[in-house]
């Protein structure tokens, strides 16, 4: 309770250039490539594909959005390991040269520690990039307090959700899909607060004084 108050107290913050707030996730997928020609979809009857199927590899989607901003970046890599994660982070860090500091919200993956960072670049670096955030995590088992998370489904959803044997395929689909986010103004409506949060979840505050 105490992480979800946190997250919650965040994200109620101004938007403010110096202490910009960015919420990060990925997910890894599927490259996968139709077996038999779809059957093309005709009056009365939608397109159709055979359930078989060749998995051609995976992939992983690394995104950020800063929604107060309007603002999103998704890098797509091959593996999905500590150093693919400190290299998002680094190039994330690009995109906000004068803040002083960036509160990153993210979940507990194993691999969302300093110690990838450390595993990635000379300690150095590491220490430089890992003084540029300030990590902000969701709880476990409540990642869906991570405003990314419902950033990635909508990405998921809107050209992910089918079969795509390319990597380039993929992010020529992920590009056209942020451009069209921009043009809308697209922004995830945030509005679940701590007072929210201790009416619907009255039954775990309620644990603490038994």
């Amino acid at each position: 309770m105490a992480a979800m108050e946190h997250v919650l107290d965040i994200y109620k913050r101004p938007y403010d250039l110096d202490y910009p707030v960015v919420c990060m996730d990925e997910s890894p997928r599927q490259l996968i490539r139709e077996t038999r020609l779809p059957r093309p979809a005709r009056p009365g009857r939608l397109v159709r594909y055979d359930f078989e199927y060749e998995r051609c590899g995976i992939y992983n989607v690394f995104l950020a959005s800063e929604t107060l901003a309007s603002r999103r970046w998704v890098r797509i890599t091959g593996h999905k390991t500590r150093s693919d994660w400190a290299g998002f982070i680094r190039e994330l860090a690009g995109h906000y040269p004068t803040a002083k500091k960036i509160l990153l919200v993210m979940d507990n993956l194993n691999t969302h520690k300093p110690g990838s960072l450390y595993q990635a670049f000379p300690p150095g670096e590491a220490k430089w990039l890992w003084d540029r955030y300030e990590f902000v995590f969701t709880p476990r088992h409540g990642s869906w307090l991570n405003m990314a998370e419902i950033e990635l489904n909508v990405l998921s959803r809107h050209c992910l959700n089918r079969r795509m044997d390319d990597m380039a395929q993929v992010s020529a689909e992920i590009k056209a899909w942020k451009a069209r986010r921009v043009n809308r103004q697209a922004k995830v409506q945030w509005h679940f607060s701590t007072d929210d949060a201790r009416i619907k979840l009255r039954r775990l505050y309620s644990m603490l004084d038994a």
